[in-house]
C-alpha cells in the first residue's frame, strides 16, 4: 500500500508515508495472502487514478470492484485502508515536529501561535517582564477533557500507534548506523504487525470508568513532562527579560469532565464519581513517588563536600532511612522521608499502599501545600549552598507538577441539566412546605421562594422523609464533591455547569443544593464552587446578558460572587446552537452574546470567564484554536478561557507529547495575545455587524427550513448516514440521544454532526451561508461582494467563520454523499432533499471562493489541501465500502425472512463500524 505523492516539498513526510504504506502493504500479504493484498491495490490503485486524473472510468471500475467483495474481503479492505488513515494520521504528526524543530534549530523568527512570539509581540508593544508576570499572575488557561459518543479508538489502538510514533521520532531525532536502521525498520514492522492483528472494536461498550482510565493516560503521555516544561520555558523567558526571579503561579491547567458529567449519562453516579476522584489522585500521587525516587537517586550529594541548610538537615533527621551508606547523604534521606510520607498519603487517600513503592510507616501529608513546604525545603538549601543548577532540574519540575496536579491530579466539573435540578429542588420544598406547588410557579415568584430559603441556615431535606431516586442521587453527587473538599483539595471540584440554562432560577436552584450539601455558607455567604450557566440554544445565546445582569442585581448572588474573587464563568455551548440554528446563525449568536456579555460584567464590576464548549468539527465549534481565540470580541478574553477538548481530538492534540506541548503553548500564546491587543477588535464597522445580522437571519431560514421544516427530512437523515448504527457501537459510555425514540431536538449534537461527517457531507458545518449571500448580494448589488471581501479581509471573526468553512468544505464530497443519498427508499423525499442540498453546497463553495478570492477550496492553507489530497483516495474507499455495507444490511433487515443467516449478519455490521472507524480516522475531526 504505497501512496503516490507528487509533490517536493515535504520528502521526510513521503517517505515516512511510503515506509508505512510498504509496511502495512507487507503485512497484509504475509498475513491474508496474495490475493487478498492484489484486490486492496487494485482498488488503491483505481482510487487514486480517480482522483489524480478525474477519470470516472476508473470510479465505474472502483464502485463495481468494492460492490462485488464478498463479506470476508470486505472487511480486509476496511481493515486495510482504516489503518493506513490511522499509520498517515501519526506521519503527519511526526512531519509538524519535524518542521517545527527545523524552524528552532534555525533561529527562525518566531511562529504566530508560539510563546516567543506571543511574548515578542508584547514586548514591542511595550508590556515588560514584570507586567507579563502580574498578567500570569491572575491568569487562568484550562482545557478541560471530555468524553463523547464518537470517541472511536481504542486504547490499544492508541497504545499501538505510540509505539509506532516513538520509533519514527527516533529515526529523526538519531543518526542511525546501518544496523540500527535495520533495527528501528524491524521495530516499525513489529508495531504495524501488532496493530494489524489488535482488534478496531470494542467487544462492549465503554464504562465511565473506562473513559476516565483513558483520560488519565495523556498525563502519562504529555501532562506530566510537558506542563512542568512548558511553564519553566516560560519562567525562564520572562526572567531574562527582567522578571523578578520567581515562579508563577499554576494558571495553567487541565480540567476534566470525565466522571462528573451527568447530563444526560445515568452511568455517572455518586460512586463512579468518588472513584474517579480516587483514580485521578492515584496516578498523581503515583507520579510524585515515581519521581521521588529517581530524586534521591540522583542527589547524592555528601555533607562532607557540600553543606546543607538546617532545615533540610531536620528533614534528613526526621526520615526513616537509616542505612550507614546514606548516613552522610542529606539530601537523599530528606528524599526518602518525604517520599515515605508520600507513600502513606497514597495510602490513607486511595485506599491501598502503593504498588513499587515499598516505605516505612510515615505520617501523611495533610495537604498538597505541605508536601510543597517539603520539597521547597530541598530546593532552598540547593540553591543556598552552590548546586542552583541541580534545583533546575528534575526537582524544579516536580515542585511545578505538585502546584499544578496537587493531590487532585484534574478539576473535575459537574455538570447536569437544569430540568434535573429544578425537579430535585421542587420535591425538596414540596416536603419541607407542603403546597408549594414549585413547578407551577412563575420565575419572578420561585426567585423570590429560592432567595428565601438561601437566606436561611435551616436545611430543606429531612433525615425522616422519602425522597426520589433522582433526589437521592443527585444529594449524593453533591454530598462526595464536599468530601472531595476535604480529601484533595478545593481544588478537586471546582465547577458546577447548568446545562440548558435560560433563567435566573436555574442558578439560584444549583446554590440551594449546594447549601444542602455544604458547599454554599449562608450565614458567612460563601461559595465552595463556581456557578456555571451553560448557554446552548440560539434563543438562550440572545437571553444570556439579560439573564445575568438580572442575577447581578441580585443583593445575595452579588455576596456569593464576592467569595468566588468577583469572577463568574459563563459557558457557551457551540454544539447545540449549531443543530439549532445552523454554522453562521450559532456562530453569530455566540459572538453576540459574548459582546453583550462584556458590557453587562463591565457595569457590574465582575470579572469574566468565558468556558467555550467547543466540539473537534467545525459543525461543533472546532477549528484552530490559535485564530479562534484571537477572533473573539474585545474583553471576551480577559486572561482567562476555558474550553472543551472532546472526543478523537484529544487523541490528534494530545496523545503525542511534543504536539501537546505545542497545543497547550498555542493556547497560551493565544490567550495573552488576545487580552493584550483585543481592543484591536473593539467596534467593528457598524455596517459590518449590521451585514452579520442580515446574513445570519437569512441562513437561519435556509436551515431550519431544510432541518426543520421539510416533511420527511427526519426519515431522510435516518436512511441516508449511520446514525442508527453508531447507537450500537461500542464508543462512548454516554447515550447517543437524551430520550429513546428521539427526534433530531432530542438528538445530542455530536453524533448529529458525526453522522453527517461519515457520508462526507459535513453539512453542520456550511449549510445557509450560500442562500444567505445570495440573498444578501441581490438586496445589495453594487457593493456587497465588496463589502463581504472587506468583512473577510479585516475582521478576524469573518475570517475564521470563512476560513472553518473552507475546510470542512474541502473535505465534503458530493459524489460520495449521493451514495448515501441513494439509500433513501422515498424517491421523491431522496431527490427533494438531496437537491436541496447539492444546490446550497454549489452556491456555498461560489460565494466562499467569491469573497476570498481562492481560485480553489484551501488555496491559503496548502500544508492541510495537500494532506486532503494525499489522503482522501485512501478514505473514499472506505465510504464506497461503508455504503454498499449499510445497503445490504438493510435489505436484511427488511426481509422478514431474514435473508443472512447470524454470522452474515454480524460480519455486515462488524464491516460497518469499522467502516466508521476508519473515516473517523482519516477526517480526523469528524464529532
Amino acid at each position: 500500500m504505497t501512496p503516490a505523492l507528487n509533490t517536493d516539498k515535504d520528502q521526510a513526510l513521503r517517505d515516512d508515508i511510503r515506509l508505512l504504506g510498504r509496511l502495512l502493504g507487507d503485512t497484509v500479504r504475509a498475513r491474508e495472502g496474495d490475493p487478498v493484498f492484489d484486490t486492496i491495490e487494485r482498488i488503491r490503485r483505481d482510487s487514486i487514478r480517480f482522483h489524480r486524473d478525474d477519470d470516472h472510468g476508473a470510479r465505474a471500475e472502483l464502485e463495481a470492484a468494492l460492490d462485488a467483495l464478498s463479506h470476508d474481503d470486505t472487511l480486509h479492505v476496511v481493515r486495510a485502508f482504516s489503518y493506513f488513515s490511522h499509520l498517515a494520521n501519526l506521519a503527519e504528526d511526526q512531519h509538524r515536529i519535524r518542521r517545527s524543530r527545523a524552524h528552532l534549530i534555525a533561529r527562525s523568527a518566531p511562529r504566530a501561535g508560539s510563546l516567543a512570539h506571543a511574548l515578542g509581540r508584547a514586548f514591542a508593544a511595550g508590556v515588560d517582564a514584570p507586567a507579563l508576570a502580574r498578567f500570569f499572575g491572575t491568569a487562568l488557561v484550562s482545557p478541560v477533557l471530555t468524553a463523547h459518543p464518537t470517541e472511536v479508538q481504542r486504547k490499544s489502538i492508541l497504545n499501538c500507534q505510540t509505539a509506532i510514533a516513538q520509533l519514527l521520532d527516533r529515526r529523526d531525532r538519531m543518526q542511525l548506523t546501518p544496523d540500527e536502521r535495520a533495527d528501528n525498520e524491524a521495530a516499525l514492522r513489529r508495531g504495524v504487525l501488532t496493530l494489524w492483528q489488535t482488534r478496531m472494536l470494542r467487544p462492549a461498550r465503554l464504562s465511565v470508568l473506562d473513559e476516565v482510565a483513558n483520560g488519565l493516560s495523556y498525563y502519562e503521555h504529555t501532562f506530566f513532562a510537558e506542563l512542568p516544561r512548558l511553564y519553566g520555558a516560560l519562567e525562564d523567558q520572562l526572567a531574562a527579560q527582567g522578571a523578578p526571579a520567581a515562579e508563577l503561579p499554576p494558571f495553567l491547567a487541565v480540567g476534566s469532565w470525565i466522571g462528573g458529567d451527568r447530563d444526560g449519562n445515568p452511568f455517572v453516579t455518586a460512586e463512579v464519581l468518588e472513584r474517579t476522584l480516587a483514580l485521578q489522585c492515584e496516578r498523581a500521587l503515583g507520579h510524585y513517588l515515581d519521581e521521588l525516587r529517581t530524586l534521591a537517586s540522583q542527589l547524592s550529594l555528601a555533607a562532607l563536600l557540600v553543606p546543607a541548610s538546617d532545615a533540610l538537615l531536620a528533614l534528613a533527621e526526621a526520615s526513616p532511612e537509616r542505612s550507614p551508606h546514606r548516613s552522610d547523604e542529606p539530601y537523599r534521606r530528606a528524599l526518602a522521608g518525604i517520599h515515605a510520607r508520600v507513600a502513606a498519603t497514597y495510602t490513607a487517600l486511595v485506599g491501598q499502599a502503593p504498588a513499587r513503592h515499598a516505605a516505612a510507616p510515615a505520617t501523611p501529608y495533610d495537604s498538597a501545600a505541605e508536601l510543597a513546604a517539603a520539597l521547597d525545603v530541598v530546593h532552598h538549601s540547593l540553591l543556598a549552598n552552590g548546586s542552583a543548577a541541580l534545583a533546575r532540574g528534575r526537582l524544579r519540575r516536580l515542585r511545578r507538577a505538585l502546584s499544578v496536579f496537587g493531590f487532585h491530579l484534574a478539576p473535575l466539573d459537574l455538570r447536569q441539566n437544569a430540568d434535573v435540578h429544578e425537579r430535585v429542588v421542587a420535591e425538596l420544598l414540596e416536603v419541607a412546605r407542603p403546597g408549594t406547588a414549585y413547578l407551577g410557579l412563575d420565575e419572578a415568584a420561585r426567585i423570590a421562594l429560592l432567595e428565601e430559603e438561601l437566606a436561611s441556615p435551616r436545611p430543606l431535606r429531612s433525615p425522616y422523609a422519602t425522597y426520589s431516586a433522582e433526589t437521592v442521587g443527585e444529594l449524593a453527587i453533591l454530598a462526595v464533591a464536599r468530601e472531595a473538599h476535604r480529601r484533595y483539595g478545593a481544588a478537586a471540584v471546582p465547577n458546577c455547569i447548568i446545562s440548558k440554562t435560560d433563567g435566573v432560577s436555574d442558578l439560584l436552584e444549583l446554590a440551594l443544593l449546594l447549601k444542602e450539601a455544604g458547599l454554599l455558607d449562608p450565614l458567612a455567604g460563601r461559595l465552595a464552587v463556581n456557578l456555571i450557566p451553560l448557554f446552548e440554544t440560539i434563543d438562550d445565546l440572545d437571553h444570556a446578558a439579560g439573564i445575568m445582569e438580572r442575577l447581578f442585581a441580585l443583593p445575595a448572588y452579588r455576596r456569593l460572587l464576592e467569595s468566588r474573587a468577583l469572577t463568574q464563568e459563563v459557558m457557551l455551548g457551540y454544539s447545540d446552537s449549531n443543530k439549532d440554528g445552523g454554522f453562521l446563525t450559532s456562530g453569530w449568536a455566540l459572538y453576540r452574546a459574548e459582546r453583550a456579555l462584556v458590557e453587562v460584567f463591565e457595569r457590574h464590576g465582575v470579572r469574566l470567564r468565558l468556558f467555550h464548549g467547543r466540539g473537534g468539527s467545525v459543525g461543533r465549534g472546532g477549528g484552530p484554536s490559535y485564530e479562534a481565540i484571537l477572533a473573539q470580541p474585545a474583553g471576551a478574553v480577559q486572561g482567562q478561557i476555558r474550553l472543551t477538548e472532546q472526543g478523537e481530538v484529544i487523541a490528534a492534540k494530545y496523545g503525542n507529547a511534543e504536539v501537546g506541548r505545542r497545543t497547550l503553548e498555542v493556547l497560551v500564546a493565544a490567550t495573552l495575545e488576545a487580552s493584550l491587543f483585543g481592543a484591536e477588535d473593539a467596534a467593528p464597522p457598524a455596517e459590518f455587524l449590521a451585514t452579520m445580522d442580515a446574513l445570519s437571519a437569512a441562513a437561519f431560514r435556509a436551515y431550519r427550513s431544510l432541518v426543520y421544516e421539510t416533511e420527511g427530512f427526519e426519515r431522510y437523515f435516518r436512511e441516508s448516514t449511520v446514525i442508527d448504527e453508531i447507537a450500537h457501537l461500542n464508543i462512548g459510555s454516554r447515550p447517543a440521544a437524551r430520550k429513546p425514540n428521539a427526534t433530531i431536538e432530542d438528538l445530542r449534537a455530536i453524533p448529529w454532526v458525526f453522522s453527517w461527517a461519515q457520508c462526507r457531507l459535513m453539512l453542520p458545518g456550511w449549510y445557509g451561508f450560500g442562500s444567505a449571500v445570495q440573498a444578501f448580494l441581490a438586496a445589495h448589488p453594487k457593493d456587497g461582494l465588496a463589502r463581504l471581501q472587506a468583512m473577510h479581509r479585516d475582521w478576524p471573526f469573518f475570517a475564521s467563520l470563512l476560513s472553518n468553512m473552507d475546510m470542512v468544505l474541502a473535505k465534503s464530497d458530493l459524489a460520495i454523499a449521493s451514495r448515501y443519498a441513494g439509500l433513501v427508499q422515498d424517491a421523491a423525499l431522496r431527490e427533494t432533499v438531496f437537491g436541496r442540498i447539492r444546490a446550497e453546497h454549489a452556491a456555498t463553495v461560489e460565494a466562499l471562493l467569491a469573497i476570498t478570492g481562492q481560485a480553489e477550496l484551501l488555496d491559503a492553507n496548502p500544508l492541510l489541501k495537500r494532506s486532503i489530497r494525499n489522503r482522501f483516495p485512501y478514505l473514499d474507499p472506505l465510504n464506497h465500502v461503508q455504503v454498499e455495507l449499510l445497503r445490504r444490511h438493510r435489505e436484511a433487515g427488511r426481509d422478514s425472512g431474514g435473508a443472512l443467516g447470524d454470522d452474515d449478519a454480524a460480519r455486515l455490521q462488524r464491516g460497518i463500524h469499522l467502516s466508521i472507524n476508519g473515516i473517523a480516522a482519516g477526517l480526523r475531526n469528524s464529532g
